[in-house]
């Protein structure tokens, strides 16, 4: 492999026009392509075989026209009046009907008029009770029931708007109906009314800028001006990476002609591909730096530095790309694209690395280190071998190798604690940032409702086996009183049959919030007493809505992650095997990967589920956070793990014995390790400045992960265990050394005439923190 990209890095850069003139080309045709074929994303997370879209396929079959919960753009407008104030007050009567007047005239709105609470209420009350009442029901139930669906609240002083955009799918609603929504709103709370919205048509109220991403790359700037002392070369990996995240993000944009892509899908793709994208170019263009100290051929250097760098870089990213292709094997479609979507991007930071890069320096040629900052001269020992902090920390890390180990194994552990609490769920509305209209509006009805109000579940009741309508009315009025009886079930009705009397759908109103444990154990036991109620009145029922099929979601992800964890953790452990040529340090990479995860995701229990340090309100982690996490983290640990490792075997094949080969490794790529790692941990944290849930919480995880990894496990764990097994790391069985492909990422195949052998004394690369300033 090394000789290949030795061969492709010299192309690049002798031919450097081509090679930029066909990126370019290519970003232009893409974005071409997006621009005349792409279609609005979606935010929908349903899998297809769960209980509750079983529920809704019977939904759909017994009420045609039925729309999925998922996929109705509903938005429920919640107006309330002052505190001593209802909405019947004349002065505040006149103000909702305006209000009613200005949303009725938004673009794609239903032809079913709207009307204000207060008549809504007194009108359909009556109607419930009249029924009961023909029907020799129960009025005081009745009258319960009435207030269950009221859109009034019993002080009259909170009510809700309620309406469906008439669009197919949430994704299908205009940026503009939303920015008319929002003036709507605003000119009806001058008047001291309240006026808040939630719901999965007011999704697009919530909005992301690009100051995350600006702050992440400044950060970045200033690591790369600190590592390469060049105002030029700390510009490069900035411009390469974000043409590669460009095309990428353009790229998925594209996609949406054939495929359905998450909402959230291309900030992810840009908070992954722009962090691989600095770091790829970052370990190529440091070792193109070390190369010129050895050679005046240009051309010659940077075949070398792509050819070594650029083979760690592939196997970095062939590792990324597997833990986040893998999960397609889950089926789950939302997270398959997502994990595909950032591991094309990836793909495009690794083609980035390996032929935009050294296009570029082509292009520079001497000019590629230009503006100095200032100049760093490294102490050097005895031999005249570099003695900088990366071969200060390694040694240090050498007299208590023990110490370390038990040292960083605690302090990971104790960190892992908080997620014995872990509350997997997905993000709702009263879930959202407190500063958003969708929280406000949904602490409103809370209060005012009560927190069952925006978690209904919707029984489907299938009533065709039954003989007669008699005997069918019986039976749902029996699913009812079942479905009443539970507990924690603040009321359960029936809400319409179908044309022939042969379906019917019951709305249940648990006590508890979208997000409350106590919810979900409501849908489980339901679930679990639906065979006995099936027997005993003969239907078939299915439960489904938002709640359930959120519910359903999480489950399901749950029981994917070990499927997952054994599919990664297998394809890296061999891809692992085939670069270091051992069997022990592949397993060590693994289990440090395993104590990055667990300190990780116990770290983001605590801060966003249980709210230490005030950066978020306790709530659930979002239900993916932890395959997705999974995933990414390895690939992200394996990066580093191949990144140092690859240096201290390159050591160890040319003479070195372990003990030196670490120390060396440190030497040649800890201070880059820490750039990197230092960058990437800028990007992610970036993200937690988003009001997003989903994506906040993300980059505080993905942060931490990297911090985790890079300093405690890669560069404390992993050397100390290398000290301890001595030689035996690099052991692997005569059998498995015959059949496994020998990729070369060292380079021995490579002429380098100025290289000896480490066992003469003289280290590859001693000069390499020349003209470079300490970090």
């Amino acid at each position: 492999m090394a000789t290949l990209l030795h061969r492709l890095g010299k192309t690049a850069y002798r031919r450097w026009p081509f090679f930029i003139a066909a990126w370019l080309v290519a970003f232009v045709a893409v974005g071409i392509f997006a621009g005349t074929m792409s279609k609005p994303m979606t935010d929908a997370f349903s899998i297809p075989g769960i209980p509750s879209e079983k529920a809704a396929d019977l939904q759909a079959e017994l009420f045609p026209g039925a729309v999925d919960a998922f996929d109705q753009a509903s938005v429920k407008v919640v107006v309330a009046a002052p505190e001593g104030s209802t909405l019947a007050d004349p002065e505040y009567a006149g103000q909702v009907q305006d209000l009613i007047s200005d949303l009725e005239a938004l673009p794609q709105m239903p032809d079913t008029p709207l009307v204000d609470p207060v008549t809504a209420a007194a009108d359909q009350q009556q109607a419930i009770v009249d029924a009961a009442t023909q029907a020799g029901g129960d009025v005081a139930a009745a009258r319960e029931n009435a207030q269950a669906l009221s859109p009034l609240s019993e002080d009259g002083r909170v009510g809700t708007i309620t309406w469906d955009f008439d669009v197919e799918t949430v994704a299908d609603v205009e940026p503009e109906t939303i920015t008319d929504l929002g003036k709507a709103m605003d000119a009806a709370s001058e008047n001291g009314l309240v006026v808040e919205a939630n719901g999965s048509g007011s999704a697009g109220m919530m909005e992301i800028s690009g100051t995350s991403e600006l702050i992440g790359i400044a950060v970045a700037l200033l690591v790369l001006v600190l590592t390469f002392g060049s105002l030029m070369a700390a510009g490069l990996p900035i411009v390469t990476a974000l043409l590669g995240v460009g095309l990428g993000i353009t790229g998925i944009t594209a996609s949406t002609a054939f495929f359905d892509i998450g909402s959230t899908t291309p900030m992810l793709a840009t908070m992954i591909g722009l962090a691989v994208g600095i770091d790829y170019t970052l370990f190529i263009l440091a070792r193109y730096r070390t190369e010129l100290h050895h050679t005046d051929d240009r051309e010659e250097a940077v075949g070398v530095a792509v050819g070594t760098a650029g083979s760690a870089v592939v196997f970095a990213g062939l590792t990324v790309l597997i833990a986040l292709s893998a999960l397609a094997l889950v089926r789950i479609p939302f997270l398959t694209s997502m994990g595909l979507a950032a591991g094309a991007t990836v793909l495009i930071a690794v083609l980035v690395a390996l032929t935009l890069l050294p296009a570029v320096l082509g292009l520079l040629k001497k000019r590629a280190f230009a503006g100095t900052v200032r100049r760093y001269q490294p102490e050097r020992d005895t031999d005249g071998l570099v003695k900088n902090n990366g071969v200060r920390w390694a040694r240090l890390v050498g007299r208590r190798p023990i110490t370390a180990v038990l040292l960083t194994v605690v302090a990971l552990g104790a960190l892992a604690l908080p997620l014995s609490s872990l509350h997997l769920a997905f993000p709702t509305d009263s879930t959202a940032s407190p500063e958003t209209t969708q929280r406000k509006a949904s602490d409103l009805i809370a209060e005012s409702f009560g927190p069952g109000r925006d978690a209904p579940m919707i029984g489907v009741i299938d009533g065709r086996d039954l003989p007669d309508e008699e005997t069918r009315m019986t039976a749902y009025a029996d699913v009812v009183a079942w479905a009443a009886g539970q507990d924690d079930v603040q009321n359960a009705q029936l809400i319409g049959t179908n044309e022939d009397g042969t379906g019917a759908r019951v709305m249940i109103t648990p006590d508890t919030g979208p997000e409350d444990t106590a919810t979900e154990d409501l849908l489980t036991a339901l679930r679990d007493g639906q065979d006995e109620i099936e027997a005993a009145t003969g239907t078939t029922i299915g439960i489904t809505g938002l709640t359930a099929i959120t519910t359903d979601v999480s489950e399901r992800l749950s029981g994917a992650l070990p499927i997952y964890l054994a599919v990664v953790i297998g394809l890296a452990f061999i891809l692992l095997m085939i670069v270091f040529r051992s069997i022990l340090i592949p397993l060590t990479a693994t289990l440090g990967f395993l104590l990055t995860v667990l300190a990780t995701l116990g770290a983001t229990v605590a801060v966003f589920q249980e709210g230490a340090f005030g950066i978020m309100e306790g709530q659930p982690i979002v239900s993916f956070m932890p395959i997705f996490l999974i995933g990414l983290v390895f690939g992200l640990a394996m990066d580093y793990q191949v990144f140092l490792v690859t240096r201290m075997r390159e050591a160890h094949v040319h003479g070195m014995s372990t003990r030196e080969a670490v120390v060396d490794g440190f030497r040649n790529s800890a201070r880059v390790v820490t750039a990197a790692a230092a960058i990437m941990i800028a990007v992610f944290s970036a993200f937690i400045l988003i009001d997003e849930p989903i994506i906040r919480s993300i980059g505080f995880a993905l942060a931490v992960a990297v911090f985790f990894d890079a300093f405690i496990v890669r560069m404390t764990l992993i050397p100390a265990l290398m000290y301890l097994m001595g030689e035996k790391a690099w052991w692997l069985p005569a059998w498995l050394d015959r059949i496994l492909p020998d990729v070369d990422v060292e380079g021995e195949k490579l002429d380098r005439p100025y290289l000896r052998t480490y066992a003469d004394g003289a280290l590859d690369g001693q000069q390499s923190e020349t003209e470079s300033v300490q970090v």
